[in-house]
């Protein structure tokens, strides 16, 4: 993985990949994400890539998947997620055991993302299956 990241004025920086995607950090949070907005949306990210890889393996009926996401930060320097809490929101046919096995395996084996964040994360997930 290879990204660029260039300051471009008060607390915003533009990172770039090597084949010229962009994105946007804004530190107060005015004009896009701010890193740790980034940091949390990618956990939530990882994690619902995994549960949507996962079910489509297991041929379930995924017709739809909403995930809201909580993050807790220490209140005094640094200022790490100390908890986070994903709510999954899944629609279509699918089985309620099949989608928390993929909830399990995304946390337990297969999130880069939740593996590189610290190890005493208080991650709790839960899902709900809409019609």
């Amino acid at each position: 993985m290879d990204l660029t990241l260039v300051w471009t004025e008060g607390l915003k920086f533009e990172t770039e990949t090597a084949n010229g995607r962009k994105l946007t950090l804004d530190g107060d949070s005015k004009e896009s994400f701010s890193p740790t907005e980034a940091l949390l949306s990618a956990l939530g990210g990882c994690m619902a890539i995994d549960v949507v890889l996962i079910l489509r393996k297991m041929r379930e009926d995924l017709q739809g998947l909403r995930v809201r996401l909580e993050g807790e930060r220490r209140s005094e320097s640094p200022r790490y997620f100390q908890s986070a809490a994903l709510r999954f929101s899944l629609r279509g046919g699918v089985d309620p055991g099949k989608a928390q096995r993929a909830i399990d395996l995304s946390r337990d084996k297969y999130c880069s993302v939740l593996h590189t964040l610290r190890p005493d994360l208080n991650l709790t997930t839960s899902f709900e299956i809409e019609s």
